[in-house]
């Protein structure tokens, strides 16, 4: 089995944003802070586009250097590592602002 190019992987990233904005609709932080579910899903979900963003070849992340690729991937690196840590508001924040942007974004490029 090959390896995922690099439009796979945007494609992978657009549908997992989707998801995200989907969990978030008619919510709000409160929710989050109260439903163990819906923090999973968001982190895992904002996880695995990072995972995505970091396995694009370097040629494509340098060519779009306009998207914060390392602030993307950071986030994934935060999520699953620092997973302790993880504070409702920069979760809701990055759900509800960051990522409708990076859709803009991923849709423009596809």
């Amino acid at each position: 089995m090959s390896k995922p190019d690099d439009k796979t992987r945007l494609m992978h990233m657009l549908d997992y944003a989707r998801d995200v904005v989907a969990f978030t609709e008619g919510r709000t932080v409160a929710d989050l802070e109260n439903n163990l579910i819906l923090e999973r899903a968001l982190c895992y979900s904002i996880g695995i586009i990072g995972e995505a963003a970091s396995k694009l070849t370097v040629a494509f992340r340098e060519q779009t250097s306009h998207i914060r690729w390392a602030d993307i991937i950071g986030m994934r690196n935060f999520l699953f590592h620092v997973y302790f840590r993880v504070e409702p508001q920069v979760l809701w924040d990055t759900a509800t602002h960051s990522i409708p942007e990076l859709i803009e974004q991923l849709e423009d490029l596809l």
